[in-house]
């Protein structure tokens, strides 16, 4: 077996049409998510994966992404993490591109709030913070794909360097409510800055393990010195 970009690429497009075919209705964002949440975070054989390289370590997410390409899961997902047009416009918005720039994309005149939105909010399956220096919260919607009536209960696994709370701990979806927000506070006490530590959310339903990668990178607060 080989691995990289060059393999998985034809084999993920394959999944993607698929799913498409399978869910006409689902966004490029929903069959996305489909695929990370439900990958296999270990091999078939139930051992670790671990990355290419000299010395061999464990992989972490970023070297396996949400881990291996699960197809016949990710037909089946439970919850999806979908993305319209607004989420793209709040990611370029974050990203500090400006309205005319916003308008000539979308082809239609777009303002940016005034209090601009957080790229830690963009609607992804995976979670980053990259300058954590106390505490941060960020919000994250799923939507149902499978049955009407279902309950999920969050299973966290805290990277080493931090705690982790989310709110609400349980989601209950029924035939009214097909989307719901929760979220994500992570703090720290290290005052040190640190390379990644890894973790993961997961939502759990009984049939469904929804996960969701989480990486962290603590960084201590420059002092600000006035030198005049």
């Amino acid at each position: 077996m080989h691995s990289g970009t060059s393999m998985a690429t034809p084999h993920v497009s394959g999944i993607a049409a698929l799913l498409k075919a399978m869910h006409p209705d689902w966004s490029p964002a929903a069959i996305k998510s489909a695929i990370v949440t439900t990958a296999w975070i270990n091999k078939p054989s139930g051992f670790p994966i671990f990355a290419d390289g000299s010395p061999q370590k464990l992989a972490d997410p970023f070297d396996y992404g949400g881990g291996i390409a699960n197809p016949n899961g990710a037909a089946h997902p439970g919850l999806v993490y979908d993305m319209g047009t607004d989420d793209y416009v709040n990611y370029l918005c974050a990203m500090d591109y400006n309205n005319t720039a916003i308008s000539r994309l979308t082809g239609k005149p777009t303002v940016c709030p005034t209090e601009g939105p957080s790229i830690l909010n963009i609607n992804l399956p995976s979670i980053t913070i990259p300058n954590l220096r106390t505490s941060v919260t960020l919000t994250r919607t799923v939507t149902n794909v499978g049955a009407s009536n279902s309950i999920y209960r969050v299973v966290i696994e805290a990277p080493f360097c931090c705690n982790v709370s989310v709110e609400p701990y349980v989601l209950v979806f029924n035939h009214t409510t097909k989307k719901i927000t929760f979220s994500v506070t992570v703090n720290t006490t290290y005052q040190v800055n640190t390379g990644y530590f890894f973790g993961r959310i997961t939502w759990i339903d009984g049939v469904h393990t929804v996960r969701s990668p989480l990486s962290v990178r603590t960084e201590i607060s420059q002092p600000y010195i006035d030198e005049k």
